[in-house]
């Protein structure tokens, strides 16, 4: 398992528009599609990293739990599904009905990916409701088979700052995950 980590992409740093196919709906989406009232979470996923998967049962509950508090919420892959048809749309599709209340967007041509500086699965951005970047990091403290409890405190806690106008600490940890798959060529 590859232990990439998030590039951290300035705070402040507006939210990279985009316009991708929703594996789901099999419609487009673009990022006013999915913005929140009071902020919008962007994560980069995908469905073979075991990162993903051990953090996937807190995706589905902060999906749940925080969508209906304002933020807009949405997961891309951007993988490479030549070299990984596990991550293939139709794949996407079945994930996303199976588990997501948000959008899981394909990035074909990884140039979203490359917009919001995305380097791992999972890589979280959180904005504001002016789409600025107000939180950028991992889920938790939380590792396949590192013993540590999966909460989502880390972004919970940017999340629950955000929507009380309370001021999100600059002091964020990158996430840790496999690399995004890029295309080569």
């Amino acid at each position: 398992m590859a232990r990439t980590p998030s590039n951290m992409l300035p705070l402040g740093t507006p939210a990279p528009d985009f316009e991708l196919l929703d594996t789901v709906s099999n419609k487009t989406k673009n990022l006013k599609d999915i913005q929140g009232e009071k902020g919008t979470l962007v994560m980069f996923i995908c469905n073979h990293c075991p990162f993903v998967v051990h953090v996937l049962p807190q995706l589905v509950a902060i999906g749940q739990e925080y969508q209906e508090k304002g933020i807009g919420m949405v997961a891309i892959s951007s993988n490479d599904v030549q070299n990984y048809p596990q991550d293939a749309p139709h794949l996407m599709k079945t994930l996303g009905q199976d588990h997501f209340s948000f959008p899981y967007l394909y990035d074909e041509t990884q140039e979203i990916a490359k917009a919001y500086d995305a380097a791992c699965t999972p890589d979280f951005y959180l904005f504001n409701a002016d789409l600025l970047l107000v939180y950028r990091g991992q889920l938790d403290d939380s590792r396949p088979q590192n013993g540590s409890p999966l909460t989502g405190s880390d972004l919970r806690n940017a999340m629950d700052a955000l929507l009380k106008n309370h001021p999100i600490s600059p002091n964020q940890k990158p996430s840790i995950g496999c690399n995004i798959k890029w295309k080569i060529g």
